[in-house]
């Protein structure tokens, strides 16, 4: 039995459904690109108010490392601050290349026409009752026949 999926599994579903288009995909990705960003400088600064004293400093650290340029002009100091820096290298990395690898397989599964299922072509719940009737019908063939 598979498990519900969660609310956040729907919406990033949903977030992946709009990028059925390049440009569609170039803003999903520029949109969560840019809320991570944010939300990462602004967290800086709270979590780190010695190395980054205003939202500006955090921002700035916040675009090197989504961006994983990394200059090393600002790096956090306290422990709250490390932790805010792994967690946003972690996203910045796995989730923005978990999202990217999403919408390139819907333009190749588009591509090659996976998701537009052809009219001509039943769905494998027909082909498997087609395959059963015509089992049946040779079973029912073999049956009526006469022994040799």
């Amino acid at each position: 039995m598979m498990a519900e999926e969660t609310r956040l599994e729907r919406r990033l579903d949903r977030l992946v459904a709009h990028a059925t288009r390049p440009r569609g995909a170039a803003v999903v990705i520029a949109t969560v690109s840019t809320v991570i960003t944010l939300g990462a400088g602004i967290l800086m600064t709270v979590a780190d108010r010695k190395s980054f004293p205003s939202i500006g400093s955090g921002l700035w650290w916040a675009v090197q490392t989504v961006t994983t340029v990394g200059y090393g002009d600002h790096v956090p100091a306290t422990d709250a601050g490390k932790l805010v820096a792994a967690l946003v290298m972690l996203v910045g990395i796995g989730f923005l290349t978990v999202i990217t690898a999403a919408i390139t397989s819907g333009f190749v599964s588009r591509s090659r026409g996976d998701l537009t299922p052809s009219r001509d072509i039943p769905s494998t719940d027909e082909q498997l009752r087609q395959i059963a009737r015509r089992l049946e019908r040779i079973e029912a063939a073999l049956t009526d026949r006469p022994s040799v």
